[in-house]
């Protein structure tokens, strides 16, 4: 043994993904996502104008924080019901299917969050409206998210997270 050797201190070995990177990768995702789906939202209830910026970061605020922890639950509580009811189904069906479900769960709550920050409660048929045209005008680009999501990322995000 060299004196160098006994002098070089050791470092110890990395295992697995810090969990810095795993934070970032989940924020970007839901910043991505939550983005275009608020960002359409805020246009179908305020229109596009000099409020829509301020509104937009507002909506996608609240819906971050309210969407994130309600997503991870509800991702994971619906993964084990769809493997639960449909066992013989293959992995990809599956995960379309939870895709498809998450896709109408999570955006019925991103365009309640929205309708409420951008009319609020006051006028209900205003709010109602408002939910239902942010919803039905996101509806295709969070369908087509969730299901590329579901179908391509989701299985590689899931073994990075246990990485």
């Amino acid at each position: 043994m060299t004196i160098q050797a006994t002098l070089t201190p050791t470092l110890p070995e990395q295992k697995g993904t810090p969990v810095l990177y795993k934070v970032l990768v989940m924020m970007s995702l839901m910043l991505t996502i939550g983005g275009s789906l608020t960002a359409v939202m805020t246009y179908m209830n305020v229109g596009f104008g000099e409020a829509f910026i301020g509104n937009w970061f507002s909506s996608l605020a609240l819906a971050v924080v309210i969407m994130m922890p309600i997503g991870m639950v509800m991702m994971t509580l619906v993964t084990k019901l769809v493997v639960k009811v449909l066992p013989n189904y293959g992995e990809k069906a599956r995960n379309l299917i939870v895709g498809l479900i998450m896709a109408f769960i999570m955006e019925s709550i991103m365009a309640l969050v929205t309708a409420a920050n951008n009319i609020g409660f006051s006028d209900t048929s205003a709010f109602t409206s408002g939910w239902f045209n942010g919803f039905i005008a996101a509806l295709p680009i969070g369908l087509t998210i969730m299901v590329v999501m579901s179908m391509t990322v989701k299985p590689k995000l899931e073994l990075f997270m246990k990485s």
